[in-house]
């Protein structure tokens, strides 16, 4: 009988997970999401998995990779990930890329107009997290074009966890992070007034250009229609060299010939073609 949490000695593990369970689980995830997982973060697959492992009521890793492996696979793949990515952002991050969009790209898209008298826009966040990413663009776009009449503007919000993609969709953040929000922007976040709860909801207004899916970027896109800029930021980071490369010529295939595409601070096209 396995030790109760009261008998087990301290260090023990409450699930026995072999290197070869790792590394079938290293692998699932590399396979269905382009994420690379190194020896080092053992630990942590341990630790998030072992919450599900909980959850469904298993005995060991053994029973968890059947399962993995089993009917309800597909669906298991997805709280895999949903428990290995790692989904960390904030309001305004890497303030200069929002800058660049008000000063450089809008002042571009409206001289486009006035030669094509198309106000279409079309931009994707590609990694979206918990929402902050997309409605930071979408904040920025409406308070850069709300002068101009007649432009009709949408963001793509997409992310393979589906935990973060229902936070997305709800606009409801903690009153604290509302300092990472110029004062300037603060008249599109509404107050929460839900009895006991400190929290800021996004307006309606601002709910209403976005459009949030689940999207794995190493599987099939249903997309058709190119953007006039991509933020893929701090994602790229989890993957080895070819999936890079792979995922790079893709969004440059969506790009529209005057494009942006928007990569993190970390991150390099150095090594990687584009088409």
């Amino acid at each position: 009988m396995a030790p109760t949490a009261s008998r087990r000695s301290a260090g023990e593990r409450e699930f026995a997970m072999r290197d070869a369970d790792f590394r079938i689980i290293a692998n699932a995830i590399y396979d269905h999401a382009g994420i690379v997982i190194g020896d080092h973060k053992k630990e942590l697959v341990y630790s998030r998995l072992a919450r599900r492992l909980r959850q469904l009521g298993l005995a060991d890793f053994t029973a968890y990779l059947a399962r993995l492996g089993g009917p309800d696979g597909d669906s298991e793949r997805n709280h895999l990930i949903n428990a290995l990515t790692t989904n960390h952002t904030n309001f305004f991050r890497e303030p200069h890329h929002f800058d660049y969009i008000k000063d450089v790209l809008v002042p571009h898209w409206k001289k486009r107009a006035a030669k094509t008298g198309d106000k279409t826009l079309k931009v994707w966040s590609a990694g979206s997290s918990t929402g902050e990413e997309p409605y930071t663009l979408a904040m920025t776009l409406d308070a850069a074009l709300k002068g101009d009449p007649g432009w009709k503007w949408k963001i793509l919000a997409t992310d393979i966890d589906t935990n973060v993609l229902q936070h997305c969709r709800e606009g409801s953040y903690p009153s604290s992070a509302i300092s990472g929000i110029p004062k300037g922007y603060r008249s599109y976040c509404e107050r929460d007034r839900r009895e006991g709860v400190d929290r800021f909801v996004m307006s309606q207004a601002l709910k209403s250009r976005l459009v949030f899916n689940r999207l794995n970027l190493h599987a099939s896109w249903p997309i058709k229609n190119k953007f006039d800029a991509i933020f893929c930021r701090n994602v790229t980071i989890y993957f080895d060299g070819p999936a890079k490369q792979r995922l790079i010529e893709r969004f440059v295939s969506m790009l529209k010939p005057d494009a942006c595409l928007f990569l993190g601070h970390s991150e390099s096209l150095l090594g990687a073609r584009s088409t």
